[in-house]
């Protein structure tokens, strides 16, 4: 790897903000093409009531109407470099719309695994917890 190719931390997390502003339209406007880009194919990510959800259950929700997202506004993104193909984002979002029918609103805290892959960045694996 020559000295052009290695990225630095910083390269990194530059990169993650941008797949995370990406992911967060993609989020709100129900963009499954674009999710499905974003989002590894062997994604496992734990819902806020406990539920392990992969990227097919995702996307049918998004594609479905089952998810519908109101207001989307990002409070916090802490970003951690651990490798050039591995990044740990932790995000504070309040979020309101609803999930299956059911109406919500509130501060959500997300965890998310971001692996970068021959795809470019994708989601691999995260969490979801409503903060009280």
């Amino acid at each position: 790897m020559s000295k052009t190719d290695k990225q630095t931390d910083s390269d990194i997390e530059t990169q993650i903000r941008e797949c995370e502003v990406r992911l967060y339209a993609a989020m709100s406007a129900s963009d499954v093409s674009e999710l499905d880009t974003l989002i590894a194919d062997d994604l496992l990510f734990v819902g806020p009531t406990g539920e392990l959800a992969t990227k097919a259950m995702d996307l049918e929700l998004h594609r479905t109407g089952g998810t519908r997202f109101h207001e989307f506004v990002s409070k916090e993104l802490e970003i951690r470099v651990w490798s050039t193909h591995f990044v740990l984002v932790s995000a504070k979002i309040f979020l309101s719309g609803t999930y299956l029918g059911n109406a919500f609103a509130g501060d959500y805290r997300y965890m998310r695994v971001w692996r970068k892959s021959e795809k470019g960045w994708q989601v691999a694996g995260g969490s979801v917890v409503a903060m009280g």
